[in-house]
């Protein structure tokens, strides 16, 4: 990794504040679905606001969006004294151009309520977003702007973004290759396919900023159930449990399986550390962690994290953890400028993994039991999945989730802790609709592989299917009709063999969530009504898997064996985004994986995948014998106009370009 710039001070005073010291804009605008006929925009604001947008393409007149057409295109829904998340999705009556150039001037007024009549709102009362993100526009540009593409043409995408890692940010990265480009040279979108935030794993400091930040927001109270603290403000101020929160859970035999499974209490030595025990708990930590690593403007006017008074219930190893964690976060807030400014200039689609919600996430049928079943877990587990909701989910598919689930979300932030709480919870864990298709050419496809689990029918504790027969189905269903999709895995489809093995081997030993034992092929029945979907005659001719979840990067080309032409098959990961594997092990496992499952290794016709032909592509500058490309940063993949790819390339933070040939070297049956 390169040797790093001194990070600047935290506080960016040129944004506009508000009455409270806060700014304004708290985080956005993050640019969501957007078609010719609709943008969708998110934003987290410190009071309500009125908006107003100029759109100026460089083909055709500008388009205003007024004050009022945004107030009817946009919810407003608040979760704190000084907290509004907003979702605008503005109807355009005269379409936009595509392929072009689309530059946009945002700005807003405050409202002393929502309901506040615009006519009292004057021109001079709209603040630019010069004021409050002045480094929002790309060098040459004088506003930030947007290309709707016809095509899929580029794609960016990655998962895995972990504050605290000592790593680059992926991140970064794409902004600067922004930067460096026209625009019409630009990705079409930016895909986030899982572990958009780490609430299970956060540093401490991290924690006492978010602490700090909750407090500013003014949050109300939460009632905490079966816990020995019993509200939110006493865990944020008076008992924070830094590197502990799994003593919170009560010392029972059904509290301890808790504490093993949602706070990673059992030991995970085989690919992952212990988790840090600084699991997000209340619905404020969560909403807050969001802003915090989308966009600077919430650290404004917080103190530098810890530096000078260390929490006193640390012990000497916690404190030297502590501060080695504050270098780490120091580095990480340093660039948010540029993740807010590349979220703002991209159409972004997101989906949730296990991170985002917590570790090992619907593993096994016995976790959801243990987990579910525990109403201390249970809220844990909900508080994110709200987070999820309010921060990435609402702009992925709006009109997928019901008006009275939203109006729900608006009375459990009203009163959290209480019964409207608890039952938003219930819908959420039952919710159905998380996936989503985006009618972009070719089409996207993004699964919900965390909630529509296929349970093991010969035990609780073997792993589930990734998705159930009837989601397969289904899926099966959106495909017919489409010559090429570009369909979103969290998980990688056609993984690793031989890590897919030991985690098998570790299952059969009855230790599933000692190796994350999630994949695609765990479960015989997805696994094999999921290659089924492959070999169907009506399945699109070209297909693009793209997934993040393992730490490292990989393309694999896939054919079928017994046919004469079957569908063209891409597996292409990018993983992390700001997280990366232990470098060693994994040059082991890749070596290894290479001579054990070699094209005559008999091992092969022992697996799922034996009718199918895979062709792991070799990273150019890699070593003779590698196919796993290790570093964080995010994927870049070029399409053609079939939807095949022409390039697949690994964009590095630390600056390196790992691209991977996509001709024919070798091959091996599965």
């Amino acid at each position: 990794m390169t040797e790093r710039e001194p990070s600047p001070k935290l506080s960016t005073p040129d944004m506009a504040n508000t009455s409270n010291g806060l700014p304004l804009v708290l985080a956005g605008p993050v640019l969501r679905r957007c078609t010719s006929e609709t943008l969708t925009f998110w934003l987290a604001t410190s009071q309500p606001v009125a908006g107003q947008v100029k759109l100026m393409p460089d083909s055709c007149d500008a388009l205003t969006i007024t004050a009022e057409q945004w107030r009817r295109g946009c919810r407003q829904i608040q979760a704190a004294e000084h907290l509004w998340f907003q979702m605008a999705e503005i109807k355009l009556h005269n379409p936009l151009p595509k392929d072009c150039w689309i530059g946009y001037e945002l700005s807003f007024a405050p409202l002393s309520a929502p309901e506040q009549a615009l006519d009292g709102v004057a021109d001079n009362d709209f603040i630019s977003w010069r004021q409050w993100a002045p480094d929002l526009a790309y060098p040459g540009k004088e506003t930030p702007g947007f290309v709707l593409k016809s095509r899929l043409n580029k794609l960016l995408h990655g998962s895995c973004r972990k504050p605290h890692h000592e790593s680059g940010d992926g991140l970064w990265r794409a902004d600067d290759e922004l930067a460096a480009s026209d625009p019409m040279e630009w990705p079409a979108l930016l895909i986030m396919s899982g572990d958009q935030i780490y609430a299970d794993d956060v540093a401490a400091p991290f924690l006492a900023s978010i602490h700090q930040f909750t407090n500013q927001l003014g949050f109300p109270d939460e009632s905490l159930p079966c816990s020995d603290v019993s509200s939110s403000h006493q865990l944020h101020t008076d008992q924070p449990h830094y590197y502990q929160r799994e003593a919170l859970l009560p010392d029972t035999e059904g509290g301890q399986a808790v504490t093993d499974l949602v706070f990673g209490g059992a030991r995970k030595p085989v690919f992952t550390s212990d988790n840090a025990h600084n699991h997000l708990i209340t619905l404020a930590e969560v909403l807050s962690m969001y802003l915090l690593v989308w966009s600077p403007a919430g650290w404004q006017n917080l103190a530098v994290p810890g530096v000078t008074d260390l929490p006193q219930t640390l012990s000497p190893d916690q404190a030297e953890r502590y501060l080695k964690e504050n270098r780490e976060l120091e580095h990480f807030v340093s660039g948010l400028s540029k993740v807010r400014r590349l979220m703002a200039h991209l159409p972004v689609a997101m989906i949730f993994d296990d991170h985002d919600i917590t570790d090992d996430w619907n593993l096994t049928a016995a976790w959801e039991q243990t987990a579910y079943g525990h109403d201390f877990s249970r809220r844990i587990i909900g508080n994110t999945l709200i987070g999820y909701l309010l921060c990435q989910g609402w702009g992925n598919a709006p009109e997928q989730l019901p008006e009275k689930l939203i109006q729900l979300t608006e009375t459990c932030l009203a009163a959290p802790g209480s019964a409207p709480h608890n039952q938003l919870i219930e819908e959420l864990i039952r919710f159905p609709n998380w996936h989503y298709q985006w009618d972009t050419q070719p089409v996207l496809l993004v699964l919900d592989t965390r909630t529509h689990r296929w349970r093991s029918e010969r035990s609780l504790d073997l792993p589930s299917g990734l998705m159930d027969w009837e989601a397969l189905t289904d899926l099966q269903q959106s495909l017919i009709g489409h010559d090429a999709v570009v369909m979103v895995s969290p998980a990688p489809v056609f993984g690793v063999k031989l890590i897919e093995v030991i985690q098998r081997i570790f299952t059969w030993f009855g230790n599933p969530l000692m190796v994350d034992a999630e994949n695609w092929m765990a479960h015989k029945g997805a696994a094999y009504a999921l290659m089924n979907l492959f070999r169907h005659p009506k399945t699109p001719k070209n297909f693009v898997i793209l997934s993040g979840d393992v730490h490292y990067s990989f393309v694999y080309d896939i054919e079928l064996r017994g046919r004469e032409r079957g569908p063209d098959i891409w597996q292409i990961t990018s993983s992390g985004f700001k997280n990366e594997f232990p470098a060693t092990l994994l040059t082991v496992f890749d070596r290894l994986n290479r001579w054990l499952y070699s094209p005559r290794s008999p091992l092969n016709w022992f697996t799922k995948r034996r009718k199918m032909r895979v062709i792991p592509r070799k990273p150019k500058t890699a070593d003779p014998g590698e196919r796993l490309a290790n570093g964080a940063g995010i994927g870049l993949v070029e399409l053609n106009d079939d939807g095949a790819p022409i390039r697949v390339e690994q964009l590095c933070a630390d600056g390196r370009t790992v691209g991977f040939k996509l001709q024919h070297d070798e091959a091996r049956w599965e």
